[in-house]
């Protein structure tokens, strides 16, 4: 069982609302979304596509300013984007006229933070992912997990407190996107990071996350929180898989996305 204190949370989303308007129709993405992630931990959200999962994370990441409601860090609303948070997509959009390091260097460039101290941190990062014989190479050398592993490093490099992960694994085969997952989350445990993975694979989710956010549509609402009992979340993903109860809370999560089915077809 995680344990939730009262102080400040990393991210905070009260009772958020938001609403894209076009000059013919207006559509509620998300309403009244109460959320509370605490330092450290990993959530996962899920759901049917058009239930608001990624419409999340652009509130999160200052893309989007909410319609209604407030998302804080750390306490403070959310005005814009910040160098705290950062993004990792499902295309991994690497440069391909830009060597690996380049690539890697890209986002201190664009931030203005290239310095020594950082660029000998992603460097080191670029070693830790067993990329650093890569260094030279151009993405078109490389595989695609190898490139999504750049463009984890890529992100890390500029030293965010929030990582949000939408759907970065899906484009990757069953096996590499299995080593993937076991890096990813033993990367964020020693770095100390929290993140927000949107996925449709439940069994990702539920073998990632400390907790999952169930998530159903029209509008996107939140339907179901679902905590992760520590044998599984404290197993890298891919040994989770196998521990006791994983597939009893994969059914869980299963019969939640079949009800929000079932209620909205």
């Amino acid at each position: 069982m995680i344990h939730l204190s009262s102080t400040p949370a990393k991210i905070e989303l009260c009772h958020v609302t938001h609403l894209y308007v076009t000059p013919t129709s207006a559509f509620m993405a998300v309403k009244g979304i109460d959320l509370r992630v605490e330092e450290g931990e990993f959530i996962c959200l899920v759901g049917p596509s058009g239930c608001g999962k990624t419409t999340l994370l652009s509130l999160i990441a200052g893309l989007e300013r909410p319609t209604a409601g407030k998302v804080l860090i750390d306490g403070k609303e959310v005005s814009g984007t910040t160098r705290q948070v950062g993004y990792m997509l499902q295309h991994d959009y690497l440069f391909s006229w830009r060597n690996i390091e380049d690539n890697v260097l890209l986002g201190l460039e664009i931030q203005g933070i290239k310095n020594a101290e950082n660029v000998e941190y992603a460097l080191y990062l670029l070693e830790e992912m067993g990329l650093g014989e890569f260094r030279k190479a151009y993405p078109g050398q490389l595989s695609g997990g190898m490139r999504q592993r750049v463009a984890l490093v890529r992100t890390l490099a500029c030293q965010p407190d929030v990582l949000l992960l939408d759907e970065p694994f899906s484009a990757l085969d069953y096996q590499t996107k299995l080593k993937l997952e076991d890096l990813i989350i033993a990367t964020l445990r020693k770095h100390k990071k929290t993140a927000i993975l949107v996925t449709h694979d439940l069994s990702e989710a539920v073998a990632m996350g400390d907790r999952l956010f169930v998530l159903e549509r029209n509008p996107g609402r939140v339907r179901k929180e679902v905590i992760v009992p520590d044998p599984i979340r404290q197993a890298l993903p891919l040994h989770a898989r196998n521990e006791v109860g994983f597939t009893q809370l994969f059914r869980e999560v299963w019969k939640e996305m079949e009800g929000d089915t079932v209620e909205n077809s």
